[in-house]
């Protein structure tokens, strides 16, 4: 089953993280295009920042970019054709070998906002593979299984989250008053009670964004 999942990706030499963070309020994301070639160091980004020449200069110094090309400016916002350095650090190529397609991609924070298509869990996890590898940090916010009418829904939970939940759930945590401690559900499934908090923390925010959120705000 393919799966939609929403991760946010933080490395000091990921793809203009050095720009990102030395502009206030500047905004970018990726120009989603066809090219499909794994080995591809050049991309499209729609670039949102008050001071051209500023932000100019900061790519000239960006140790991630080899070269870019201005395509158009317009009120504030340029479009730019932008090669990376070798020591760039990108999920594209790991996200392509997978069959999977970035699907929208945008800076948050300090690094990456990412919704992929994936052909299954198994494909996400070789991605969380890669970035441990490479020391880049990856949270998966949300995950939602792509199934037809009538099929099952992940509710945008990991099968750890949906365990620990139903663990949670059945044992009567969620009871008033509680029928179990947290420490009692973490022995469940031989989790420590910070882990356990997290999981259940984590699998409930899923599940609100999945069943009540408006899953593009």
């Amino acid at each position: 089953m393919s799966i939609t999942t929403k991760i946010h990706i933080e490395h000091e030499r990921l793809a203009l993280v050095p720009t990102l963070q030395n502009l206030e309020d500047i905004a970018i994301r990726v120009i989603t295009q066809g090219n499909t070639d794994p080995g591809s160091t050049v991309f499209p980004f729609l670039i949102e920042y008050r001071d051209r020449d500023r932000l100019e200069e900061m790519l000239d110094a960006d140790p991630t970019v080899q070269t870019y090309e201005l395509v158009d400016w317009t009120d504030q916002t340029g479009i730019y054709y932008i090669e990376h350095t070798p020591e760039t650090k990108l999920i594209s190529s790991v996200v392509t070998d997978v069959n999977g397609f970035l699907v929208h991609t945008e800076t948050k924070g300090n690094g990456w906002l990412v919704r992929l298509l994936l052909p299954d869990r198994e494909a996400l996890n070789t991605i969380w593979e890669y970035a441990n590898e490479n020391d880049i940090s990856l949270d998966i916010i949300e995950i939602y299984g792509n199934t037809d009418t009538g099929g099952e829904s992940s509710y945008g939970l990991t099968d750890e989250q949906r365990i620990a939940l139903t663990t949670a759930y059945e044992n009567g945590y969620f009871g008033e008053p509680r029928d179990i401690s947290l420490n009692e559900v973490a022995d469940e499934i031989g989790l420590s009670s910070t882990a356990m908090s997290g999981r259940l923390r984590r699998g409930m925010r899923n599940l609100i964004a999945a069943t009540i959120i408006d899953r593009e705000e």
